[in-house]
């Protein structure tokens, strides 16, 4: 039976309404019926999930009972859909269940390293502070991601411009030069003519079909490519070697291992386990694979730090550092500070590339334009030339 529980709740038609409650100058209990089933295969955003367990911690310090205070969240959710699930988990919760296997039983919503964790916090007795350090790395998880976003949509957005301004001149403007110079009998430059042949391109109708087709084509192999292990490891193996934006991804990556193991690790996972749960957080294959063999070499008897020396990927200061940790037996505690290390490299790399790509995009940007623009009086001041 779990301590936190209560007696079993009603169904949810003939549930009564809860007496209001106030928590943290927060009133629940304007309650009202949820009109949604409970749905396992729903996908939950993470500003919702690091609201959803920093609330549940600051109810089980206040000594609320877990179970009726995740159905009065229930019942205040602004996502229903989500909603509709945490009132399923107060009803298992009040009916004896354990936190963690409430979670288990939505594998999309609560990722094995969150279900790890509350298991952990559970048999230690510390799950409000383990809720607590899980929104945390939501927290750390979600600011990364802002990051990494906020410096690639800038770029993206500038060049999706480029291409529009692009095909607008090839479309419309450059077939009327097109016609003015063969009325004028004009010898055109090589770089006038290849653009007059783009322009036919793309405003023929084989293009406006087989544009879409073969765009769709390669999204389609892409996608199945990146399906398979030895395709998904070559790809990302690509995409860590692209210069600023690789250099990005894998401090992002050092970010999360290292915070997802400090947590783990102070919760009282075994080290082998929490090096699995690594692995399921992590977004990157090569990763994955020296985590996969760091586990191979520490069940052996290894050290973490003797693992991941032979990974090319793993940076030489992450294992010094990691090292000391094992020497002092502050592993966890170098673990964290490795994050924050890291966590400040993103910030740097972030704004290096804001600040290097701005010049580079505007410079493509002019290149491409003035290319086309520049092609299509190549003709005229040949015209002028000649006439004076």
């Amino acid at each position: 039976m779990a301590e936190y529980g209560r007696k079993p709740l009603p169904e949810k038609n003939n549930k009564k309404k809860s007496p209001p409650l106030t928590v943290f100058g927060i009133t629940f209990g304007e309650t009202s019926y949820l009109d949604y089933e409970p749905d396992r295969k729903l996908k939950v955003p993470q500003n919702d999930l690091l609201v959803f367990f920093r609330q549940m911690s600051v109810m089980l310090t206040s000594g609320v009972p877990l179970a009726q205070g995740l159905e009065l969240l229930a019942e205040n959710m602004t996502n229903k859909k989500f909603g509709s699930c945490i009132f399923d988990i107060s009803k298992k919760l009040g009916s004896g269940e354990e936190l963690s296997t409430c979670l288990n039983s939505y594998p999309r919503i609560f990722e094995p390293i969150t279900v790890g964790l509350i298991e952990a916090g559970e048999a230690g007795g510390i799950l409000s502070e383990v809720l607590e350090r899980l929104a945390l790395l939501l927290e750390a998880r979600s600011k990364i991601r802002g990051q990494i976003t906020g410096a690639l949509i800038y770029p993206i957005a500038v060049l999706v411009l480029a291409v529009t301004i692009s095909l607008a001149l090839l479309i419309f403007i450059v077939p009327t030069f097109d016609d003015m110079f063969k009325e004028m009998g004009a010898t055109l430059p090589a770089l006038t003519g290849l653009m007059l042949t783009l322009s036919k391109i793309v405003t023929s109708p084989g293009f406006a079909i087989g544009a879409p087709i073969i765009g769709f084509i390669c999204v389609y192999f892409f996608k199945t490519a990146y399906k398979t292990p030895s395709g998904r490891e070559t790809i990302d193996r690509m995409v860590l070697k692209v210069p600023l934006f690789g250099d990005l991804i894998l401090k992002s990556e050092l970010v999360s291992m290292s915070d997802t193991l400090s947590t783990l690790i102070n919760s009282g996972i075994p080290l082998v386990e929490a090096l699995q749960r690594c692995i399921n957080a992590s977004n990157n294959e090569i990763i994955k694979i020296a985590l996969r063999n760091s586990i191979s070499l520490v069940t052996q008897g290894q050290e973490l730090s003797y693992s991941l020396m032979s990974a090319k990927v793993i940076p030489r200061l992450l294992v010094s550092m990691i090292k000391i940790g094992e020497e002092t037996g502050a592993l966890s505690f170098m673990l964290e500070n490795l994050s924050n290390f890291y966590k400040r490299e993103v910030e740097e790399a972030v704004t290096v590339l804001t600040k290097a790509m701005e010049p580079t995009v505007i410079f493509v940007v002019a290149a491409i334009v003035g290319t086309i623009v520049i092609s299509l009086y190549l003709p005229m001041f040949d015209l002028i030339n000649q006439m004076g």
